[in-house]
């Protein structure tokens, strides 16, 4: 059964395209400096980048296919990871990738948490079930870091940091998915500064696993005197295992698994149902404020889980591309471009070339917008000046739905293309290249639903804003444009970016004022909004592309081909994938009416 190890198609990491986002389209060491970070240079980014890369390919990405095919086993309460994985975590650990951007003065190695993206998307792109054991204690950090009192900081963020204790997120519970505000676990007071949790959760991210020593909960519950809905809910630590004096594992707290779930993808990484029967655990912030500080720990995660979208694309291109330049089938219509051989590699034709360019169009466009979303962290918690500190906050609060969910959504069209590429042996999972459209499809749901981050768009952040977010989105694209026009070069993009940019301001003015006279409209029209909001998004990291790969091709560079590629994709994005963005804003003006006009019995009869 284990015959299927993906060596067919070994992960490369592209280090030469993270190269050229990092360094010569975001200028990534310029906004590090200009928030006091002037050691973190391009040859440490590359350094890093290059040593993470062999970490990956030889270490991870060997662990893949038994997570996928051996996938995770539950027994007794206790979960049993897949073959390799503790082993690759131990080295995970041993070698300081755990802790690479963890704050200093807990043993981390601080680098900014924006390089934070482009290490995580090597690490998961090579195994996202392996990466995901992690990559919750991360956020949990942050959120320990904003909200936790000094003491629980000295106490858990030292092993959380060094990977030596993972971290998890529990808020889903049966009743209550999206809707935290119906929860029922309960948190009664202890009398001895601590509280005592009893609930169920579910869809528990690595709540159970048997790589670390401890695992920390942060839970959402309800005090005994708790408003309803969200604004009742408080967040609580609550350990697997009780530190002892000494701060290592102690007696077992009250925390089991009660089962974990048989899944569609990701069958490596353990998703649990936790069930606390009077655990122990301590308030996390303000009583009845537990929400305000989960969306700590949650808009880190929403930027992750956009990384797992690039990340599973990547991995289905690279698939699909060696795939069709070496299996033969058929002539290629201007002629045989192999006339010694049987037939022509797939990549002779042109249906084949269309889905491997929109595969390339659509993960390169991603990584940029995805590394931009994570330097406006880096710029909104340490930038010098505070109107810079605002402005990095207001981009990563209207850019992370966008990324969460465009970013994902992508990642399904991405995958899919992989399967197709193969033809019939990618339904099969000999190839194993249909892993990835299982395993992203996950990325779609969880941590908010897509329709949720839409809903999130549209309402909290442009509508509840008062359009200010909108306009500091449309005023950073709006100003590209003024830069870059009339050169005759970017002739094929920034005039068509203008005039995206224009109908974007429209539909939102649009859509603020019918959403004013019936509520209904926002969720009519938010996904096309998102939608929209990506491929704009897009448009202007591909024109951005663009601009360096002509510069370098006016200059000499040596590296033609490259520049070349890049100039090449933008077009095809402009010309092949933008045209959609203009259906969604077509779609947006047929408003709710339809949408709600049908009683719930008229849906089928």
């Amino acid at each position: 059964m284990l015959d299927r190890t993906l060596t067919m198609y070994p992960y490369q990491a592209p280090l030469r395209d993270m190269r050229f986002v990092l360094h010569e389209v975001l200028h990534t060491a310029d906004h590090y400096a200009a928030i006091g970070r002037d050691d973190v240079t391009v040859d440490l980014m590359d350094s890093a980048l290059e040593e993470c890369a062999k970490f990956a390919q030889e270490v991870v990405a060997p662990t893949n296919a038994p997570g996928d095919i051996v996938g995770v086993r539950w027994q007794d309460g206790e979960v049993i990871t897949p073959p390799g994985f503790k082993a690759a975590y131990e080295r995970f650990v041993a070698d300081g990738w755990a802790s690479i951007c963890g704050p200093t003065e807990y043993g981390g190695q601080g680098l900014p948490e924006g390089f934070g993206g482009p290490i995580g998307e090597l690490l998961v792109t090579a195994n996202m079930s392996w990466k995901m054991y992690s990559g919750l204690t991360d956020s949990a950090i942050l959120a320990l870091q904003v909200h936790a009192p000094q003491w629980i900081r000295d106490l858990y963020l030292p092993k959380l940091v060094s990977g030596e204790w993972t971290g998890t997120m529990c808020l889903t519970e049966a009743q209550a998915g999206t809707d935290l505000g119906i929860l029922r676990t309960r948190a009664e007071v202890a009398g001895d500064g601590t509280w005592r949790i009893s609930g169920t959760k579910i869809f528990i991210t690595s709540g159970e696993h048997d790589l670390t020593g401890n695992i920390v909960h942060m839970v959402l519950a309800r005090l005994p005197d708790a408003p309803p809905g969200t604004r009742g809910i408080s967040l609580f630590l609550v350990p697997k295992f009780l530190p002892d004096a000494a701060g290592n594992p102690g007696a077992r707290n009250g925390v089991s698994c009660g089962r974990i779930e048989e899944k569609m993808g990701i069958h490596g990484s353990a998703t649990c149902v936790m069930n606390f029967s009077d655990a122990t655990g301590w308030l996390i912030g303000q009583p009845h404020q537990g929400l305000k500080c989960m969306f700590t720990m949650m808009n880190h995660a929403r930027l992750w889980v956009g990384l797992q979208g690039l990340a599973q694309s990547e991995r289905a291109f690279q698939g699909a591309l060696a795939y069709a330049r070496e299996r033969r089938q058929g002539r290629a219509a201007r002629g045989p471009a192999s006339p010694d051989k049987p037939a022509d590699a797939l990549i002779e034709h042109a249906d084949i070339r269309r889905m491997l360019m929109t595969q390339k169009a659509l993960v390169e466009g991603a990584r940029v917008l995805n590394y931009f979303a994570g330097l406006q962290m880096d710029r909104a918690a340490h930038h010098p000046d505070e109107t810079e500190r605002r402005k990095g906050a207001d981009l990563l609060a209207i850019l992370t739905p966008v990324v969460k969910a465009f970013l994902t959504d992508s990642a399904l069209e991405v995958t899919s293309l992989g399967i197709q590429v193969h033809g019939g042996h990618g339904y099969i999972r000999e190839t194993g290249v249909e892993q990835y459209l299982r395993d992203a499809r996950i990325a779609a749901i969880y941590e908010g639903t897509n329709g949720v981050q839409a809903a999130d768009l549209l309402g909290r952040k442009v509508l509840g804003s008062g359009g200010q977010l909108a306009r500091l989105l449309g005023g950073l694209i709006g100003a590209f444009c003024q830069r870059h026009a009339g050169y005759e070069e970017l002739a094929d993009f920034v005039p068509r970016l203008t005039g995206l940019l224009k109908e974007w301001s429209e539909m939102t003015e649009r859509l603020a004022a019918r959403i004013a006279r019936d509520p209904d409209e926002l969720g009519a029209a938010a996904v096309d909004y998102l939608n929209f909001t990506g491929y704009l998004c897009y448009a202007w990291c591909w024109a951005k592309m663009a601009a360096v790969a002509s510069t370098a091709l006016q200059r000499g560079t040596t590296e033609r081909a490259f520049y070349e590629a890049k100039l090449t994709t933008a077009r095809f994005f402009y010309q092949r994938l933008l045209p959609r963005a203009e259906a969604h804003l077509d779609a947006t003006g047929g408003g709710a009416a339809d949408v709600m006009k049908l009683t719930p019995d008229q849906f089928a009869f």
